[in-house]
């Protein structure tokens, strides 16, 4: 993991399970900040929604991180955060893991996304 300290929103940060993790880890995203914080958080059966949820608060108030992704299953746990998180950047991005596939219609930032547009604009 690169030690350097990353430009202005330019890191993704994960919540996910460890096959989540480990996959975009591998793919490079991996960092530790000056402070040396990770940029990620691997969930399983022994983490409390309160530490999910304290992550995700620590994410959002981050310059560096521009792109949170989140297993649905555990933005589920902590809905009431996300949905209060309505700036641009960092963007939330919902995605499936190995036990759990993506549902649309739990995911609240394409609900609000879906309601800024209207049939008439992709005409």
């Amino acid at each position: 993991m690169a030690l350097h300290s990353a430009q202005k929103g330019r890191l993704i940060a994960v919540i996910g399970d460890e096959d989540t993790c480990t996959g975009f880890v591998l793919g490079g995203i991996g960092e530790i900040d000056k402070n040396r914080r990770p940029n990620f958080l691997v969930v399983d059966k022994n983490t409390s929604v309160p530490e999910i949820e304290d992550v995700f608060k620590s994410f959002v108030s981050r310059d560096d991180i521009a792109i949170i992704l989140i297993n649905q299953s555990f933005a589920e746990m902590i809905r009431h955060a996300i949905d209060k998180h309505t700036e641009p950047i960092p963007a939330v991005l919902e995605i499936p893991s190995k036990e759990a596939p993506y549902d649309a219609s739990k995911d609240s930032i394409l609900r609000r996304a879906k309601g800024m547009f209207s049939a008439e604009d992709f005409r």
